[in-house]
């Protein structure tokens, strides 16, 4: 079995995004499983070419796509992602879209098709917090997300794809004390136990 894993590029002027480190933590190999990993631009629209390349290129069994959520204190798997871009701060190319459709005239919202509450059960499990979340935003990571799945539909393609989050690292909040924040080894184990419950077909 073939998993896709994703995670986005440092935005917002940060030198560290706590998902990208995370996924290269994830090993290559969890028993017969092959995770092949993938690093997105943080752009608007080149995140989700980027991904659907890389689906039609590598035929895998499963996507999961990680971003970093400032402000979150749990990993926390995403349900749906809405058709709506409205950016708070400019991505990595200074697009700032507001109020914007990602697909014109497409469904108002996309459901996650991974299993994401036997997900959050396996991340508790490891003793880092986990929750389903009903609000992936309107930035980049909910625009990957509803493009990667849009992308399916469209192609008839029945892959089990979705999202999600994690918090910063101590390392990121030091000086914003107000931030939650979980350290990079517990956030590692909570991914591998995601990618875990995909890699048994839950």
């Amino acid at each position: 079995m073939k998993i896709l894993l994703t995670a986005f590029e440092p935005f917002g002027g940060e030198r560290v995004n706590a998902a990208l480190e995370a996924m290269r933590r994830t090993p290559e190999r969890m028993g017969d499983g092959e995770i092949v990993k993938l690093t997105v631009p943080t752009v608007f629209g080149k995140s989700t070419r980027t991904v659907t390349e890389a689906i039609h290129d590598l035929c895998p069994d499963a996507v999961l796509c990680l971003g970093q959520a400032a402000g979150r204190s749990q990993l926390t798997p995403e349900r749906v992602a809405i058709n709506v871009d409205d950016a708070r701060i400019p991505d990595n190319e200074g697009n700032r879209p507001e109020d914007r459709p990602i697909v014109p005239d497409g469904p108002a919202a996309y459901f996650s098709t991974l299993p994401i509450r036997a997900m959050t059960e396996a991340i508790r499990r490891t003793g880092a917090p986990a929750a389903i979340s009903n609000t992936a935003g309107t930035f980049v990571c909910n625009h990957l997300m509803y493009g990667v799945l849009h992308a399916l539909k469209k192609e008839g393609l029945s892959i089990p794809a979705g999202f999600m989050h994690v918090p910063c690292t101590p390392e990121q909040t030091a000086e914003r004390p107000e931030l939650p924040s979980l350290p990079l080894d517990g956030i590692a184990a909570g991914v591998a136990a995601a990618l875990g419950v995909l890699l048994q077909g839950r």
